[in-house]
């Protein structure tokens, strides 16, 4: 044990004490200049557009496995959570796993967009994006990946919409059970709170009522990351890591109000997913023709989605080869930060990559070339390979816009 009051000692504390003085004072004024950290670092291009959404693909020379990977995020965070920044970016772990990776953007809504349903995302615009990436890698499967909200977008999507392109289909912090979301929940559920009541003149809910519907979630939780940051401001990496997830966590974006409506209605009061009465464009969309391999990922700590609200999930869905995950982490720590990089992204990359393979649909790691010359998917040939059940055509898409060869160097 050092001894407190050897000389030597009491110099070099007092010297890392004017070091990380020095360095507080420096981290300090670049917080209160408000420079904002660099996010979404890793190259990408914009491979298709419609309407406000975008697809993009992340540029890899490394892409060994089949089928490629669609990310699909919530729709009151922005997307670049999934590629926060470097050494914290599940984007990277996935391209240095030899994937092939995609995320959609949903843009930022405004009137144009107050009439999007649940229909518009999981009927539309995720049916031809999905068909977007196989046509632009050359494939006739991919493996869909939700986080959140984005998760019930991408299970309505493949219920409602069973068979080929879907292969694998993953969600991550998504709730099934919205009896169990917790105040905010409860309160809509008890009829204190509705959907107008939070909608504003756009038709929307208005990012910044978002944004405070979170922080009830967990009240203390601003004063407790100051409290931490006055403790590792000295910490250059601390600092980066504080500014880039404060700066994700405030950018939230408006939420299309009849997609509220609905969530309120539906999958809130009616519980509608775990009840299995869920309706979209006037069927029945059941979690059980769901039966290609799934995962689903639960965040023992997380405040936003407790994992009493996804619990019953992995036994709603009609699949054989399921998996529920559960990892030691919170809402967004599942996915950002040391522990994400070191144990939660990489456990979540290793399932993915057991379940790509070959084009014929054999899992386990088979290595292929996929960047191969492009060739659009076909819906007959489509089915060889997936277990999922086939259920009616997709809408076509010719409103889409390829932007494959216009847009190349987006960042």
């Amino acid at each position: 044990m050092a001894n407190p009051f050897d000389p030597a000692e009491l110099i070099a504390r007092v010297q890392r004490d004017l070091e990380r003085s020095v360095l507080r004072a420096r981290n300090g004024i670049r917080l209160a200049s408000g420079e904002r950290p660099k996010v979404a670092q890793t190259p990408k291009d914009l491979v298709w557009q419609r309407d406000k959404i975008r697809l993009y693909r992340f540029r890899s020379d490394e892409r060994r496995y089949r089928p490629p990977v669609l990310l699909v995020m919530s729709l009151v965070s922005k997307a670049y959570i999934f590629d926060l920044r470097p050494g914290s970016s599940f984007v990277e772990v996935l391209l240095g796993r030899g994937l092939d990776v995609y995320m959609l953007d949903w843009g930022i809504p405004d009137e144009l967009e107050s009439g999007n349903t649940l229909e518009t995302y999981c009927d539309e615009y995720l049916p031809r994006a999905a068909d977007a990436v196989c046509a632009e890698s050359g494939v006739e499967e991919l493996t869909v990946f939700g986080y959140c909200f984005g998760g019930v977008l991408a299970l309505l999507y493949a219920a409602g919409n069973p068979g080929p392109p879907i292969r694998n289909l993953a969600v991550m912090a998504t709730p099934i059970d919205f009896s169990k979301t917790g105040p905010m929940g409860a309160m809509v559920q008890e009829g204190r709170l509705d959907a107008d009541d939070l909608i504003d003149e756009t038709g929307n809910v208005p990012a910044a009522a978002m944004l405070q519907s979170f922080k009830m979630l967990k009240p203390t939780q601003d004063l407790v990351g100051y409290a931490n940051l006055w403790e590792k401001l000295w910490n250059d990496e601390y600092v980066e890591s504080y500014q880039t997830m404060t700066q994700w966590g405030n950018d939230q974006i408006p939420f299309p109000g009849a997609t509220m409506r609905q969530t309120v209605q539906m999958l809130n009061r009616e519980n509608a997913i775990l009840n299995d009465t869920v309706r979209l464009g006037g069927r029945h969309v059941s979690l059980t023709d769901i039966t290609c391999p799934f995962l689903s990922v639960l965040a023992e700590k997380d405040h936003i989605t407790p994992p009493a609200a996804i619990g019953p999930l992995i036994e709603l869905v009609g699949s054989e080869d399921r998996t529920e995950m559960r990892l030691e982490a919170g809402h967004v720590g599942i996915i950002v930060g040391r522990n994400a990089a070191k144990v939660t992204m990489p456990a979540m990359a290793d399932w993915i990559v057991q379940h790509s393979g070959d084009n014929a649909g054999t899992a386990g790691g088979g290595e292929v070339d996929v960047r191969a010359p492009k060739a659009k998917p076909t819906r007959a040939s489509a089915a060889k390979g997936s277990t999922a059940k086939g259920k009616g055509a997709k809408k076509g898409a010719a409103a889409d816009t390829s932007v494959a060869t216009a847009a190349r160097g987006e960042q």
